[in-house]
């Protein structure tokens, strides 16, 4: 898809008021990026999931701006068409607005993002709005929001008991308000996803593990293809066990360095007679 038109909010806005689902993936790397960019993926995020997918680490916790920025550069060159947003990681923007405005500005110039993301409902306004007025397009993020797992009790769906329900659309209203111009929705209800959905105005909503009645869906890259050992979400779907095939094959390796069997001729290069002859002759004199 060399093509490519550059993807704008304008875009999004438009499939949106044509009932065309958007399509959103993670990604955290350049060769990743590239297939996705052929593919024609509409968002991509990189996310601070790449703490657990990219780095090995339990949680998105230990994840640093200096990570983000790394990996974000990195995709932008994968992929120059998709809407990239940049996930502004743990304690980049709680601390203070100008810290947020600050973050948010490295993801714009250092990697040529299209927007941020960020974690939070009404108590995050504060920095949405300081984002928004330094000309910065704001994604927010509800329900199970990582950085907060500790306070939620764990990898758990929000928003199933109607006080918690309540709270989640309030928080939504607020980030509308604000003037985000997405939500996502990870792991909450299908109906509270829906009864959302069907009250945005100025906003459109994502659906990770949320249900099918958003304006768009989000998966997690790595559990698309099997390629995080650790565990397998429940909302997602395994399009190709690509982890399987990638261990299957490093084992083929394996076995045949060790049988001898590989290398064979035409994985090695070769040198005339000749020059062979010659260059045993200059060592030998």
């Amino acid at each position: 898809m060399s093509d490519r038109k550059k993807v704008t909010l304008r875009t999004l806005f438009k499939k949106v008021e044509e009932g065309v689902p958007i399509t959103m993936l993670t990604c955290y790397d350049y060769p990743t990026a590239h297939f996705q960019e052929q593919a024609g993926v509409d968002m991509i995020l990189v996310g601070d999931s790449l703490g657990m997918t990219m780095l090995g680490y339990d949680s998105t916790l230990p994840v640093t701006m200096d990570d983000m920025m790394r990996h974000t550069q990195a995709v932008r060159r994968g992929s120059p068409n998709a809407w990239l947003i940049g996930d502004m990681p743990y304690m980049s923007y709680q601390p203070s607005i100008e810290t947020a405005i600050r973050s948010a500005g490295r993801f714009m110039a250092e990697a040529s993002c299209d927007a941020i993301k960020l974690e939070g409902g009404a108590e995050v306004v504060p920095q949405i709005k300081g984002i928004l007025a330094a000309g910065i397009p704001v994604m927010g993020h509800l329900g199970l929001t990582p950085q907060s797992v500790s306070a939620l009790g764990g990898f758990r769906v929000q928003g199933k008991g109607a006080v918690q329900a309540k709270k989640i659309m309030d928080d939504a209203k607020a980030l509308e308000e604000a003037g985000v111009f997405a939500i996502l929705f990870e792991m909450i209800p299908d109906r509270l996803s829906t009864l959302i959905t069907e009250r945005m105005e100025s906003c459109f909503n994502i659906s990770l593990g949320s249900g099918p009645d958003a304006h768009g869906q989000l998966l997690i890259y790595h559990d698309m293809f099997g390629l995080y050992p650790k565990f397998k979400p429940r909302m997602a779907k395994v399009y190709a066990d690509a982890g399987k095939t990638i261990t299957d094959g490093l084992k083929e390796y394996v076995d045949e360095v060790q049988s001898k069997t590989f290398p064979q001729p035409e994985n090695w290069f070769g040198i005339s007679d000749e020059e062979y002859d010659e260059l045993m002759k200059l060592i030998k004199s």
